[in-house]
C-alpha cells in the first residue's frame, strides 16, 4: 500500500512541472481566488480553529502558543490580504540577473527558476498554511504542509479551501498538499522523501529545528529561533530606547522577531530601567535580572545563565548591565541565534560598529527588531527567517524560493 506521503509527494512532484511553467496571470489569478475563498469561508475556519483551541485548553501552553494557534474573522482576512499582496510582487521566475558574452562567441544568461516541490514543518501557526501556499505558488512551486496535531483541524480547513479554490484555476489542486498524519514517524518519512521533495524549511521552536536538520535527507533551509537583543547604550535618548523596548518585547512577544534579552550602558542604567519599568508596569513584564540591573528595578527574578540563552515567547525579558559596546557585543556573540539585534544609540561610531561585527540577519539601529519579517521589508508574506549563511538569510519572500539556472546560446562553437 502507497503512504499518504508517497502518494502526495507524487502529486505535488507532477504539480510542480505545471507550476515551473504558469504563466504571472495564472499564478495571480489562482492568489485571487484562493484570498477570496478564505474570506468567504470564514466561519468555517474558525469552527475548525475553535476545535483546535478546545482541545488546547486545560494544557500547559504559554499564552503566546495560545496566541499563535488562533484564528478570527481579522486575522484570517490578513491571511486573504497577504495573499493579495504577493499578486502585487513581480514573479520571480524567468527573471534573468545576468548576461554576457564569453571570449568564444557564446551567449550566457543567468534566469530564476524554481525550487521545484518545496516542504514545510511548522508548528502551531495556523496562518503559516496560507502564507507559506501563496508564497511557494507565486514562486512557481508545488508545496507539501505538514502541521502540527495541536492545530490540525484548523491546517485541514484551510488547506481544503485553498485546495478548493485552485480547483477553479488551470493549476490544480496538488499544488498545495498537507500531510494530515502528525506522528513522528510521519515526520521522519517526510525528510526522508528525497525523491519527490527538492528543499526541506522548518519552522518553530528549537527542537523543532534541530530534529529537521540533523535528521533531514533533504538540503534545508534553517529558519533559526529568535534570541534577539537590545544594546541600549550611554548616548541614547531614554524615550526612544522605551519605545523601541515597549514595542519590540509587548507587541507581539510570540514571535520570533520580539526581544528577549536587554543589554543596558552602566552609565544609563539607573534613568533607563526605572523608566522602562514604569512605562512598562501594565503588561506584568517579568524580568530575569542581573545583579546589577536588580538595583534599578522593582519586580525581579535574579537571572541565571541559561535565561540569556532563551527564547522566552512570553512576557518575559533578560535583563544584565554591560560594563561598554565590547562587553554588550561579546554578550551578543555567546548567546545570540543570529536572529534580529538593534543598538539604540545617539554615536555614529557605536551604530558603524555594532552593524558591522554582530553576525546576525537583520542588524538595527535606533528602531525594532519587529520589522524583522517579509512584509514590512517589502517581499510580502514571508516563509521563515532564515538564520542560515547559505542560499538566503533574514526573511525569505519568493525570490528565495528560487534557483537558477544558465541558458546558453550557440552559433556551432566547440571547445578547443
Amino acid at each position: 500500500m502507497v503512504s499518504e506521503l508517497f502518494e502526495k509527494g507524487l502529486e505535488a512532484k507532477a504539480a510542480a512541472t505545471v507550476m515551473a511553467q504558469a504563466s504571472t496571470r495564472e499564478k495571480n489569478q489562482a492568489l485571487e481566488i484562493m484570498a477570496s475563498q478564505l474570506e468567504e469561508r470564514t466561519p468555517e475556519i474558525v469552527a475548525a480553529n475553535r476545535i483546535d483551541l478546545d482541545n488546547a485548553a486545560g494544557q500547559d501552553f504559554t499564552r503566546a502558543f495560545i496566541d499563535r494557534l488562533t484564528l478570527n474573522e481579522n486575522r484570517i482576512a490578513d491571511m486573504a490580504d497577504g495573499l493579495r499582496q504577493l499578486i502585487a510582487l513581480s514573479d520571480p521566475v524567468r527573471k534573468s540577473s545576468l548576461g554576457w558574452i564569453t571570449e568564444d562567441g557564446i551567449e550566457i544568461r543567468r534566469v530564476q527558476v524554481p525550487l521545484g516541490v518545496i516542504g514545510i514543518i511548522y508548528e502551531a501557526r495556523p496562518n503559516v498554511t496560507a502564507d507559506a501556499a501563496g508564497l511557494c505558488l507565486k514562486s512557481g512551486n508545488a508545496v507539501i504542509l505538514r502541521g502540527s496535531k495541536d492545530a490540525i483541524h484548523s491546517n485541514k480547513k484551510i488547506v481544503e479551501v485553498l485546495q478548493d479554490a485552485l480547483e477553479m484555476t488551470t493549476l490544480g489542486r496538488h499544488v498545495v498538499q498537507l500531510i494530515e498524519d502528525t506522528s513522528r514517524e510521519a515526520a521522519a518519512e517526510m525528510m526522508a522523501l528525497n525523491q519527490y521533495i527538492d528543499v526541506l524549511i522548518p519552522r518553530g521552536g528549537q527542537g523543532l529545528i534541530n530534529a529537521v536538520v540533523e535528521n533531514a535527507k533533504i538540503p534545508v533551509i534553517e529558519t533559526g529561533i529568535g534570541n534577539c537583543h537590545a544594546f541600549v547604550d550611554q548616548t541614547a535618548q531614554i524615550n526612544m530606547a522605551v519605545n523601541i523596548v515597549e514595542n519590540g518585547k509587548t507587541q507581539r512577544p510570540g514571535v520570533c522577531n520580539s526581544l528577549e534579552t536587554l543589554l543596558v550602558h552602566k552609565e544609563i542604567a539607573a534613568d533607563f530601567l526605572p523608566a522602562l519599568e514604569k512605562r512598562l508596569e501594565s503588561y506584568n513584564l517579568e524580568y530575569r535580572a542581573c545583579t546589577e540591573s536588580a538595583k534599578y528595578l522593582k519586580n525581579v527574578t535574579p537571572a541565571e545563565d541559561r535565561d540569556y540563552y532563551e527564547e522566552f515567547l512570553d512576557m518575559i525579558v533578560a535583563v544584565k548591565v554591560v560594563e561598554d559596546l565590547d562587553e554588550a557585543l561579546a554578550h551578543i556573540a555567546k548567546y545570540g541565534s543570529k536572529h534580529s539585534e538593534v543598538i539604540i544609540t545617539e554615536q555614529y561610531q557605536n551604530a558603524r560598529r555594532f552593524q558591522k561585527e554582530i553576525d546576525a540577519a537583520a542588524v538595527y539601529v535606533n528602531a525594532s527588531t519587529r520589522f524583522t519579517d517579509g512584509n514590512k521589508f517589502g517581499f510580502g508574506a514571508e516563509i521563515g527567517i532564515s538564520t542560515q549563511k547559505l542560499h538566503a538569510r533574514g526573511p525569505m519572500g519568493i525570490e528565495h524560493l528560487t534557483s537558477v539556472k544558465y541558458e546558453i546560446d550557440g552559433h556551432g562553437e566547440v571547445r578547443s
